[in-house]
C-alpha cells in the first residue's frame, strides 16, 4: 500500500480525481481505458451504488497503472470492504474518527471531508496533512479556502463539489491544492450511453486546464553576426516599453532579446502554467525533461522558473509559474 506522502504527491501530479458512480461493474472497464486515454489514470468510485467494490476490483486487475479509490466511504466495514476490492486510498463526504483510525492502522491513504476548523484539527491531531474540502462551491469555495489556509499553513486540500472547467483554474492555481475532484467529464448519461470517446475528450480538456499553459514571451538569440542592439533597437521602435535586465532587453512584454545567445538555436518560447512541478510531470509523458541547471526556486522551494533540456524547432522551451 502506497505511504500516505507518496499518493499525495501522485495524486497532486495528476491534479484531478475524477469521481465516477457505476450503476454496472461492467461499465468500470471501458470507463477506466476512456480515462486513461484522456490523460487522466485515476478514478474515485463511490460506494453509491452497489456496483462500486466490484468496479474497483476490475480496475485494479485490468488496469494495473490506475490509481484507484473509493469515495462516499462512510464506515469502517464500507472501508475494509473497499481495501479488500484493491481500493489505493479512500476518501469520505465527512470527518469520521472512526474510518481515519481504521485507514491509518492498516496505512491506508485516507482524505476525510472537512468544512471548518473545528474538523480540520481533528484532522491533524491524527497526524493528516491532506484533507478533503467538500462540498467545496457550497461552503464558500475558493474564499473559504483561503480562510482557511491562513491559520492551517501545513494543511493542503482537495476540493470537490461544484468544480468544472468554469472555476477549475481558480483553485488550482492555489498552492495549497493538491488537486480538485469532479464529475464533470464523467456524467452518468455519459457512462450509461457508452460515450467513452466524449469522456476521453472531456478528459483531456480537463488535463490542459489542469496546467493552464498561456504564452508568456519569445526570447530572441539573434543570428550570427547581428548586433543585439540593432534588434533591441528596430523592435523598441515598434514595441514599448523598453526594459533592460542583466541578462535581456523586453521589448514591450512579450519579446526578450538576450544580450548574449542563451539556450536554443534561435532562443526560447516561454510558457505560464500554474505549477511548473506538475507540468513536468505531464510534459514528461512527451520525452521532456526539466534542465535543472537552469531552475530556480522560491524560499519555500517551489519551482518558479525552469528550461526544458532540447529544442523545439530551434526553440528552447522555458517555463514559468503563472502569479
Amino acid at each position: 500500500m502506497e505511504t500516505q506522502e507518496a499518493m499525495h504527491q501522485a495524486i497532486r501530479n495528476i491534479g484531478i480525481v475524477p469521481v465516477i458512480k457505476i450503476d454496472s461493474p461492467n461499465q468500470a472497464l471501458p470507463l477506466g481505458k476512456a480515462l486513461i486515454e484522456g490523460g487522466l489514470p485515476i478514478a474515485e468510485v463511490t460506494f453509491r451504488t452497489d456496483a462500486g467494490a466490484e468496479g474497483i476490483r476490475i480496475l485494479r486487475t485490468e488496469l494495473p497503472g490506475m490509481l484507484v479509490g473509493a469515495g462516499t466511504i462512510v464506515s469502517t466495514e464500507q472501508a475494509k470492504r473497499a481495501v479488500d476490492s484493491g481500493a489505493q486510498f479512500i476518501v469520505s463526504p465527512g470527518y469520521s474518527d472512526s474510518v481515519v483510525g481504521w485507514c491509518l492502522d492498516h496505512e491506508v491513504p485516507v482524505y476525510p471531508g472537512v468544512t471548518d476548523p473545528s474538523q480540520i484539527q481533528m484532522a491533524m491531531a491524527r497526524g493528516l496533512t491532506v484533507l478533503k474540502f467538500f462540498p467545496a462551491e457550497a461552503s464558500g469555495g475558493i474564499d473559504m479556502l483561503d480562510a482557511l489556509s491562513g491559520p492551517f499553513p501545513t494543511i493542503r486540500f482537495m476540493p470537490t463539489g461544484g468544480i468544472g472547467m468554469h472555476n477549475l483554474a481558480s483553485y488550482l492555481r492555489k498552492s495549497y491544492i493538491v488537486a480538485c475532484g469532479g464529475s464533470w467529464m464523467v456524467k452518468s448519461e455519459l457512462i450509461n450511453a457508452g460515450r467513452w470517446d466524449e469522456i476521453s475528450r472531456l478528459g483531456r480538456e480537463a488535463v490542459l486546464a489542469v496546467h493552464g499553459f498561456t504564452f508568456a514571451h519569445l526570447g530572441i538569440n539573434g543570428e550570427a553576426g547581428t548586433s543585439p542592439l540593432r534588434i533591441i533597437e528596430v523592435l523598441g521602435a515598434m514595441l514599448q516599453p523598453v526594459t533592460e535586465g542583466n541578462a535581456s532587453v523586453f521589448a514591450g512584454e512579450s519579446i526578450e532579446i538576450m544580450k548574449a545567445p542563451y539556450k536554443g538555436t534561435h532562443g526560447h518560447i516561454g510558457l505560464r502554467t500554474w505549477d511548473i512541478e506538475r507540468a513536468l510531470h505531464y510534459l514528461g509523458r512527451f520525452g521532456l525533461e526539466m534542465d535543472e541547471t537552469t531552475a530556480k526556486r522560491d524560499a519555500k522551494g517551489t519551482l518558479t522558473v525552469t528550461y526544458l533540456k532540447g529544442e523545439i524547432g530551434g526553440f528552447a522551451l522555458h517555463l514559468v509559474r503563472a502569479k
